[in-house]
């Protein structure tokens, strides 16, 4: 494709959308469409159709609009309705030429969209994600466009780097200095790999992205490839995201045909292609050492480090690992500049994230927001606060790898540094908020099942240690434990931390140390209340020489 024709392909969708006198959005994602999304859509279609409105009224599936509790959630002209079902599709054919329906009008002024700043998510609602030209129309491709025109590839990571965009996978590595690394590795084959692999219990953030916005991604993983001189790119998507996979393979397929991806981009040197890679559900493979062993086709097991992916990743190759939210990120910063992001958020944590809101809150779904907002911003304006008139009690972030955050500390700034010194992290995005009401204890052993049963098995800390932390866990839950078994737990959370080979095991015992440092009564009111009391010395002491 010519630059020429890009912007001819923009101008085009965007004339044919304004001869609509009316648009109804319908949001087509995973949540939305387990309550029957997709045949309010159909419904909706075959409604204008039969009242010959088809030239008057455009009707299109789009991205999530972030509020999934109250779905199915629809658009028509600038009002939002949420709850819709089926059989409202004539209704909502109506109020186009009359007044909203009432019950099912969404109030979009309230905290929960009022506060968000979407960079990310920018598009979501408004795009179709199967309709290569209405994707164009709203931008994409252009920020490509503009790096193989005017940019050399230092420029582009020069960019990045001013941005302050660290990595939205967990870790919060500073995504310029990856790239320089990756760019300045030997060798003619380099390869860019996008981590879709999201497995965090709550979590599913990469997957409204890749639902919603796919050409984003590939737009994103093209300027990364630019960069660091790599002519392959790699997707690696769980399997369970049927959805996910359906619009990028369909995304991809459609780039291709259009020339936006394969050889010699816009008149330049620059190949890229794209494909994409299943994975099996193995919670270990979103560290980075272990997804490209399952792409190599081998079992999805760690490899110590260095040598680092950035040096010896796929293949023996130099290789860029970024998550989904980082490398749709890129688009935004390259057209906008690295100053405009750097302005948004903390001092060293730039931009906005995204999160996923679930557990005892009034709004659940999607968010983006600043980074540096306040944590009780987010749980009581914008969440909407704990149903029934129950009190807030902790806010897991991180998933399985995070911490529980107490009441006490509910005006932090929920940026990478203010987290990991209340013994959290950013994680991906999850948020899992618990009320008065939640066993912290029975939280702990929730995330301790989750971690023993993906680990992988290779080293003996995690294979055995997570093993071993769950059934103290139990014992504990159970009324059965002593204080030896608290002792011992404790221990073991150092051992596993400090000993295990990946990330997975390194913080496996986050979840427990989190609740021992602001909960530990609850463990000890379980303890003190078995038969066995706090008298008992235990009998797990081989756990620790097998550890040893």
């Amino acid at each position: 494709m010519k630059p020429e024709e890009l912007t001819a392909m923009a101008e085009k969708a965007r004339k044919q959308d304004a001869h609509f006198s009316h648009h109804i959005h319908v949001c087509t994602e995973s949540g939305c469409v387990s309550s029957q999304s997709d045949v309010l859509l159909k419904n909706i279609t075959d409604e204008v159709q039969r009242r010959g409105l088809k030239s008057k009224v455009c009707v299109k599936g789009v991205g999530c609009m972030g509020l999934c509790c109250n779905g199915p959630l629809l658009k028509a002209d600038d009002t939002m309705y949420q709850f819709v079902k089926p059989e409202d599709a004539g209704a909502i054919v109506d109020s186009l030429a009359s007044t909203p329906v009432a019950e099912l009008v969404c109030d979009t002024k309230q905290p929960f969209f009022a506060r968000q700043k979407l960079i990310v998510r920018e598009n979501a609602g408004h795009i179709d994600p199967e309709s290569l030209a209405d994707c164009v129309a709203h931008g994409a491709y252009r920020a490509l466009l503009k790096v193989l025109t005017s940019m050399t590839p230092q420029q582009v990571i020069a960019e990045v780097s001013v941005s302050g965009l660290r990595g939205r996978g967990g870790a919060g590595f500073p995504t310029g200095l990856k790239w320089a690394t990756v760019s300045k590795a030997g060798g003619k084959t380099k390869y860019v790999i996008c981590n879709g692999d999201e497995g965090d219990p709550g979590a599913f953030m990469d997957r409204s992205v890749m639902e919603g916005d796919p050409h984003r991604v590939l737009e994103g993983m093209a300027i990364g490839a630019y960069a660091v001189g790599a002519g392959q790119g790699i997707i690696y998507v769980r399997a369970e995201y049927p959805l996910a996979v359906k619009r990028l393979t369909r995304a991809i397929n459609q780039a291709r045909r259009e020339g936006l991806l394969g050889h010699g981009l816009f008149g330049s040197n620059f190949d890229f292609n794209v494909e994409i890679r299943l994975g099996a559900g193995a919670f270990v493979c979103g560290e980075e050492t272990a997804l490209i062993a399952s792409v190599e086709g081998k079992r999805g097991m760690p490899r110590p480090r260095p040598p680092y992916p950035a040096n010896s990743g796929l293949h023996g190759c130099p290789t860029l690992i970024n998550n989904v939210e980082t490398f749709a990120n890129i688009p935004a910063i390259i057209e906008r500049g690295g100053k405009w992001f750097a302005t948004i958020g903390t001092e060293k944590s730039k931009g906005t994230k995204i999160f996923a809101l679930t557990g005892k809150i009034k709004n659940t779904g999607l968010i983006e927001v600043p980074m540096g907002i306040p944590l009780r911003e987010i749980i009581y304006d914008i969440a909407g606060g704990i149903p029934d008139g129950k009190a807030f009690k902790a806010v897991q972030t991180g998933g399985p790898s995070g911490g529980c955050i107490p009441a006490e500390h509910l005006d932090i700034t929920v940026d990478y540094e203010s987290l990991t010194k209340l013994g959290s992290i950013m994680g991906s995005g999850g948020m899992i908020v618990m009320d008065e009401t939640s066993n912290m204890v029975d939280v702990a052993r929730f995330f301790m099942e989750f971690c023993m049963t993906e680990s992988c098995g290779k080293c003996v800390p995690c294979r055995v240690g997570t093993y071993e932390m769950h059934e103290l866990l139990d014992r504990i839950c159970k009324r059965q434990a002593t204080m030896a078994d608290l002792n011992l737990l404790k221990e073991l959370c150092d051992m596993v931390k400090q000993t295990s080979l990946c990330g997975l095991g390194q913080s496996a015992p986050n979840p427990v140390l989190s609740t021992l440092r602001y909960f530990e009564n609850e463990y000890l009111n379980l303890i003190q209340s078995s038969p066995a009391g706090h008298t008992g010395d235990g009998d797990h002491h081989v756990a620790l020489e097998v550890l040893s």
